[in-house]
């Protein structure tokens, strides 16, 4: 079962991220260092703190200790409350790590990979995802939202037991489907025990209240902010809580902030039910396809595979066999970047024609940021889990869920049996949904670029058209192609309209197609 889509969710991008990280390393080797001056080193005055809520001043007032962490990086850690609600209920640290700007800075740009979960301390870690523009007239802070890697983390389970939640299979009968519920329910009781009370502020609102925070701590007047797939439902909130200081907004990957949680889960499978359409017929137009010449039958033996591995798991040379949900993560995680699409070639390959599953595997731990030694590089999974049911639930009556399953089977018949049943991903959690505090419309904020791919299975496009039209200062640009998001991997026409709004306040047109 696919990570599970909650309300205005996605499986987490950060897999995306990963994935083009190896890619690039596997094709081109280390990629190269930006030229920039560390001379402004030390602290940042913190005298920004106009608009800081009543008990939150001093968190709006604190000076970071920015220091060194590799050539052409700076780091710092920032206080945030535990509670937006409750000021004297302790406090909280975010990571934070920036580029600074290489020529005349006009502000700070805050950036987030997605997820919910990925980091984007990592995020910045290459420069190169970055236009020049940009690294030169921005200081380009990516930060770790609360619960996330280097922030205070949401903690769940230890390794092994991750794995093994990570990989084990439930069978959609009665009792497998109890058997997931229970191990879903033991998953959130061993968050509550080693994560604490942050475990029930980890809702994106907090996150956006940090990030005004941010914005007063680093001084700047207005936030200028890049968000990439659920980063966008982070930025769209920020507008929607704090318009007039929201600044040059950037949502590429855009999330259906109206839709509910099942809606999302069926959507979200037409969406790779489509990538992987083009992607068996790309297959089938090259040389040694193991997928036959017909897209209808290339899909359903990639069905047949997955659907065999909860019987009848993959072996590997490692040990490890290859179980129907990790069949799954391999082939979905190829999804987001057609770049990638090689690589599930030459798994299918091995799969049908060696009988073993080496390749599929590797591709199902870059999905969820697994080592070869069975640790994990984060805590993605725990805080996608966290973050998803501190914002909402999906339905919960296992009967509605069975219709609901039947229903996106119906629609995405190769891989959708896995988009069902979401529901059960927040079995007795511990801690409720937060109510929803900010303005959809975002009345009052300024241009906000919305863009969407029009064949993007995580976030459909016409997720981003439904963004655009909720916003009501929204511009929808268009990237005509495939993949997860746009800016950094599509083409100059994007990257030109991204980097001119960012740096010159350029809005492009509305209905721009790239």
């Amino acid at each position: 079962m696919i990570r599970p889509a909650r309300r205005r969710r996605q499986p987490a991008a950060v897999v995306a991220t990963l994935l083009s990280a190896a890619l690039l390393l596997a094709a081109c080797g280390a990629p190269p260092k930006v030229q920039t001056a560390l001379e402004d080193v030390g602290k940042s005055d913190g005298s920004a703190i106009e608009g800081a809520p009543k008990g939150y001043e001093d968190y709006y007032g604190q000076s970071l200790e920015w220091t060194e962490c590799g050539e052409d990086f700076q780091c710092a850690t920032a206080s945030a409350p535990l509670s937006w609600h409750d000021p004297g209920a302790g406090s909280i640290e975010v990571a934070l790590k920036r580029i600074p700007a290489t020529g005349q800075k006009i502000g700070s740009l805050l950036v987030n990979p997605g997820g919910p979960g990925g980091s984007g301390v990592d995020f910045v870690a290459d420069p190169t995802r970055f236009g020049q523009s940009l690294r030169s007239s921005f200081d380009i802070v990516g930060f770790d939202p609360r619960g996330v890697g280097q922030s205070t983390p949401v903690k769940c389970y230890d390794d092994a037991g991750k794995d093994e939640f990570l990989s084990t299979d439930y069978p959609y009968t009665p009792e497998g489907l109890a058997e997931r519920q229970d191990a879903v329910r033991a998953w959130g009781q061993a968050c509550a025990e080693n994560t604490g009370p942050l475990l029930g502020n980890v809702d994106t609102q907090s996150a956006a209240r940090d990030m005004d925070m941010l914005r007063g701590v680093l001084g700047d007047d207005e936030l200028n902010y890049l968000g990439y797939s659920y980063g966008t439902q982070l930025g769209a909130t920020y507008a929607g809580l704090f318009p007039d200081r929201a600044g040059r907004l950037v949502l590429d990957g855009a999330l259906d902030t109206t839709l509910g949680s099942d809606e999302v889960a069926l959507q979200q499978a037409e969406g790779f039910e489509s990538a992987l359409r083009a992607y068996v017929a790309d297959c089938q137009a090259g040389s040694d396809c193991p997928l036959g010449d017909d897209v209808t039958s290339g899909l359903q033996k990639i069905q047949a595979m997955v659907e065999d591995a909860e019987p009848n798991p993959i072996p590997t040379s490692s040990g490890r066999d290859v179980t129907k949900k990790l069949a799954f993560y391999g082939v979905a995680v190829t999804m987001y970047d057609e770049a990638s699409w090689s690589f599930l070639t030459q798994a299918l390959r091995e799969v049908f024609w060696e009988g073993t599953g080496d390749d599929l595997l590797y591709l199902a731990d870059v999905y969820n940021d697994r080592n070869d030694d069975g640790t994990f590089k984060s805590n993605s999974e725990e805080a996608f889990r966290a973050i998803n049911c501190a914002d909402a639930r999906a339905e919960e009556d296992m009967t509605k869920m069975a219709e609901i399953a039947d229903e996106i089977e119906a629609a995405a018949p190769t891989l959708g049996e896995s988009f069902g049943y979401s529901g059960i991903e927040c079995t007795d959690w511990p801690y409720p949904a937060a109510e929803q505090e900010f303005d959809p419309a975002a009345e009052g904020a300024p241009p906000i670029v919305v863009i969407g791919t029009t064949n993007d299975p995580a976030t459909p496009y016409r997720w981003a058209e439904a963004l655009a039209g909720t916003l009501s200062s929204a511009v929808l640009v268009t990237y005509e192609g495939e993949g997860h998001t746009a800016y950094g991997r599509s083409n100059s026409c994007v990257s030109n309209a991204v980097e001119t709004y960012l740096v010159e306040g350029k809005a492009p047109k509305d209905g721009l197609t790239c």
